[in-house]
Parts: structure tokens; sequence; C-alpha cells
């Protein structure tokens, strides 16, 4: 692999093409944040509620654990007073759940990948000594920094008189760095593209003492993100859009389930009542390319059985269904979603493939794109109005 760090890796595979982030095959199962490898390494039993996860104390450091989990950051947690009680709208209460339990995501993965980068574990060997400090010293700052985004998130939500969102059990599916900071990139990629729906639903529902600080993560996600891009060698270019894909929180809390051993979560229900968990969408296509071309997917009727989705009674959504007239919507930077007909569309079993048309000419369908089946054919105004029609989503597609 060549990039302006020009790190030599051993036993690492290119990881080349697009990636469905909900259909991802775990290899291995860890609990929390405590150290534990992305390769096969068993299963751990979630602790107590309130136990520590990991030697920092996260998710509850005492005051010296968190002193030494802002060294390591670089930075601190805001001293500014929190929100008063009762201040923070229903919305934004949904909006401080999302994040606590993304962020408890990526503590784990960073945790994870940060252990098998010091330990050597193959797939993860970094033969040039230098470089292997430069991304073990990110790495480490990440963990932390990730921490104390999970730690303001649970501050919020306590000044609130809020119970904090619990780590779960997560599974991972990358053997080697290349595919760890790859699906590092894309999965950041979907948390800046949320975060500006989080940010637009704080303002209309008032909630701007919590605003200016998630500007802060944003931007401090988007300088994660150009590492990430860098080490990929992106054509060396830090920045993969002028104007970033949107997502919502719906399509990233669907996403994440693909990273969650089910049922492992204390107390996910605290935000699965408020989100939606979609049937899984599979890009079956491996190396998506920057030019026009059909691209592949399907679904499978037995992922509708994890969703919570709620139908209008009647309607059933399986073989017997007219599948040739729902819609493949994409969502791509700041633009109006784009509707495709579902083509060549065959049924084996509960599993439905099919084709369509990837118009990346006429709109420069670069960095991500969210694509989502929906039996509306539009038009939506909205990546949300697309969210609002999704049976199966999101397949998350990668061009640079």
């Amino acid at each position: 692999m060549h990039s302006i760090f020009s790190i030599a890796l051993v036993g690492a595979s290119l990881f080349t093409g697009s990636l469905a982030a909900p259909t991802f095959k775990a290899n291995s199962t860890s609990t929390g944040t405590g150290s534990y490898n992305l390769t096969p390494s068993g299963t751990s039993s979630s602790p107590p509620s309130g136990t520590s996860l990991s030697a920092d104390g996260f998710p509850s450091p005492n005051p010296d654990q968190l002193k030494k989990i802002e060294l390591l950051a670089h930075g601190t947690l805001s001293n500014a007073p929190p929100p008063p009680p009762g201040t923070i709208s229903a919305e934004g209460l949904i909006n401080l759940r999302f994040i606590e339990f993304n962020e408890n995501f990526e503590v784990a993965f960073f945790t994870s990948l940060l252990s098998n980068v010091t330990n050597g574990i193959s797939g993860f060997q970094i033969s040039d000594e230098k470089e292997r400090s430069l991304v073990i010293e990110a790495l480490t700052a990440v963990v932390a920094q990730e921490e104390l985004h999970a730690l303001n998130a649970a501050g919020a939500l306590k000044s609130q008189n809020q119970d904090t969102i619990l780590p779960c059990k997560y599974q991972f599916p990358t053997t080697n760095f290349v595919d760890a900071i790859t699906l590092a990139a894309t999965f950041t990629d979907v948390v800046l593209g949320t975060l500006q729906d989080v940010n637009q639903i704080f303002a209309q529902n008032n909630d701007t003492g919590v605003l200016r600080g998630l500007a802060s993560i944003i931007g401090q996600e988007g300088e994660q993100d150009a590492f990430y891009r860098l080490l990929q060698n992106k054509n060396l270019i830090p920045s993969a859009l002028p104007f970033l894909t949107t997502s919502t929180r719906d399509f990233a809390f669907s996403a994440l389930q693909a990273f969650v051993v089910p049922g492992s979560c204390p107390n996910e229900n605290l935000i699965s009542k408020d989100l939606t968990i979609f049937g899984v969408l599979t890009l079956d296509t491996k190396n998506v390319l920057p030019k026009d071309q059909n691209l592949a997917f399907e679904f499978d009727f037995k992922s509708l059985l994890n969703s919570n989705l709620k139908f209008t009674s009647g309607t059933k959504y399986d073989s017997s269904y007219d599948w040739s007239k729902a819609s493949l919507v994409y969502i791509n930077q700041q633009n109006l979603p784009i509707v495709e007909k579902l083509q060549n569309v065959k049924l084996s079993g509960t599993v439905v493939s099919f084709e369509a048309f990837f118009p990346f000419s006429a709109n420069e369908l670069n960095g991500l794109t969210l694509a989502a089946v929906t039996t509306s054919a539009g038009p939506f105004a909205s990546a949300q109005a697309v969210a609002d029609a999704s049976i199966f989503a999101p397949a998350l597609i990668e061009v640079n």
C-alpha cells in the first residue's frame, strides 16, 4: 500500500470497493471498551450496569481517571455549566441518546484497533517503527477523544435527569489494518452526515445551548476523517466533497446495528423506541468506480424480523409484493435524493436481488452515497423524507 505515510503493512490485504455496512459478518465480539482484538477472540459477558469497562474507567471514570483521559485526548471536557434541567426538548434528548450510542461504538472500535496495532496482531502489523508509532499515537488520542465525546453527551443527559446509554457488546468484520481504516473512514462519513441532521433538529427545537459544542465535534470528526482518507491513499485528497453527504438519525442507527451483538445492550430500549431499524439492504457490487454503471443490490425479507418498522395492516412486504414497483433512492452531498427504478428483479426464496442505475456523471457522486429501497417513487425533498418511506436501508457506497 502506498500513502503519504508510506506505511508498510505485514499481512494486510487492500480492501477495495463499496461498503454495505449493515451486512458485515462478524469475526469477533467484544464488550464495551476493554482491550480486545478485531480478529477472532471469543465473547465476553457484559458487566453489571455502571461497572468500569476499561482501564481508564470509561464509561464512568473517577476524577483521576478523567484527568488521564483528558491528557491522552490533548484537551478537556467543557467546564461550562450544562443546560438547566428541563430545558432540552424531547427531540433533543433523542439526539443526545443517539450521540452517546454512536460514541460508545466508536470508543469500542478504536480501542480494539489500537490494541491490535500495539500488540502486532497478524494483519495489523506495521513494519516501519516510526510509522507504527505515528499510528499508535494518533489512535491513542482518538480513543480518548471519542470517550470525551461520549461523556459530553452523557453529561448533557444527566443534566436533564435522564439515564445515559450504556455500551453494548460489539462485533467487527475487519481482520487487517487496511480494512479497519476503510471501515473507520466510512462510518465517520456517516457520522458527519448524521450530525448535520442532529444539529438541525436541535436548532428546530430551540436547543441552542448544545449547538456550539456539537459543531466543535463535527469539525473534530472531519479532522479524523482526513487522516483515515490519507492512510488509504485517496488520491492524496484529504476532503472528499465540497458539501458532505447528509444522513439521518434513522439511517445511522440502523447501520450501527451491524456492529452490535443482538440483545447485548443494557438499555438500548431508551433509543430504539424513537429511532428506526430498517431491513438490511446489501450492495453486491464489490468495486464502485467513478462512472455511470448499474449497481447490484439484494435484500432478504427475513431481515424485517429484526426491524422495528410499522406497516399498514394487511400490507405484506414479501414474495407476494410486486418489487418491480419499488424504487432505489440515492442520497449524496446536499442535493435532492435521486430516484431510480429497480431493474432485473429476481426472487430466490426470501431474497430479492436487483440492479439500479448509478448516475455518477450527471451528479458527481463522489464520497459517500446512501442507498435505500422505498415503495414510493418520490420525488423526495430531503433525506428524512427518504427515511420515512424506506423499508430496506441503508447501503453505503464510497467513491473516491
